[in-house]
């Protein structure tokens, strides 16, 4: 994707982008600052290096599968400040802690029971996004699991028809991954999105549209791949509907950066790489 595409569910086909966001959820929990005894619990790829194109492609092509299944839907409207349903706005401090406990139970190893409010909308936008950036969303079985914890019960069968199709086995192939979505023998492949932040732009009672700052992880790591490891850092546009007593998503769009500048850090080996994968679990998140 280069600078200033939108890639939004209204579109269709192919994005420029071979590693968008959607795309292991392993989990681990962390409690944030100020959350009272609460569980806290979507890539974009390195620049076009031709080496890289059918590697990175993954995330891209689920957003442009969902843009399918979602035309017309997308975009939400931009804001710095918007007013919740309290009447508080979500600027400077968007990730303040309310006290709250945004998170009533879970759906497997995704968060659900969302908190109706403004924290609540962020927390599930942060937590879908994580999903839906996961490894997990490379095999079929598991995508539709994800997709029906994350979605709008309403759209989920054909959006999980269209990104079936486009999961395809050649897809697969040129990612470097075996037909069922796993990776080859000694290699562990990675999809992993990290929530940065979130803000909402928008909110009524029943309906939120939060953005996501998201850096990512996404390549096969181990001893002779030729699709290392590369890092991403995008936004993700949720709008959110309140449905069956939770924020469900009901259509989405990426944008690529905000980008930090590279630090001085040494690449670590693809055995490193591999080891810190299977070692350190992923987070879910809830404010």
């Amino acid at each position: 994707m280069s600078p200033g595409d939108d890639h939004g569910y209204g579109d269709s086909g192919r994005t420029g982008d071979e590693y968008s966001t959607i795309g292991g959820t392993r989990q681990t929990r962390t409690r944030l600052p100020g959350s009272e005894g609460g569980d806290n619990h979507g890539r974009r790829p390195a620049r076009s290096s031709r080496s890289l194109v059918t590697v990175v492609g993954v995330v891209v092509l689920l957003i442009a599968a969902i843009a399918f299944a979602n035309r017309g839907g997308g975009g939400g409207e931009s804001g710095d400040d918007a007013p919740g349903r309290s009447g508080r706005k979500a600027g400077s401090a968007p990730t303040a802690p309310t006290g709250t406990k945004p998170v009533a139970g879970g759906a497997g190893p995704i968060a659900s029971g969302f908190a109706h409010d403004v924290q609540g909308a962020q927390s599930a936008a942060a937590n879908y996004a994580v999903a839906l950036g996961s490894a997990e969303m490379f095999r079929a079985n598991s995508r539709r699991d994800i997709l029906r914890a994350t979605h709008d019960p309403a759209i989920v069968d054909g959006l999980a028809a269209d990104l079936d199709t486009a999961y395809s086995p050649d897809f697969l192939k040129n990612v470097g991954l075996k037909e069922d979505g796993t990776a080859p023998s000694g290699l562990s492949f990675v999809s992993r999105t990290v929530a940065v932040g979130t803000k909402v732009a928008a909110q009524d009672d029943a309906s939120a549209t939060v953005e996501v700052w998201c850096t990512g992880l996404v390549g096969l790591a181990g001893q002779g791949s030729t699709k290392p490891v590369t890092s991403t850092w995008f936004t993700i546009t949720q709008k959110l509907k309140w449905v069956g007593g939770d924020w469900k998503i009901e259509s989405s769009n990426q944008t690529e950066g905000p980008t930090p500048v590279n630090g001085d850090n040494r690449a670590s080996t693809a055995d490193e790489i591999a080891g810190a994968v299977e070692g350190y679990g992923g987070f879910t998140y809830a404010r």
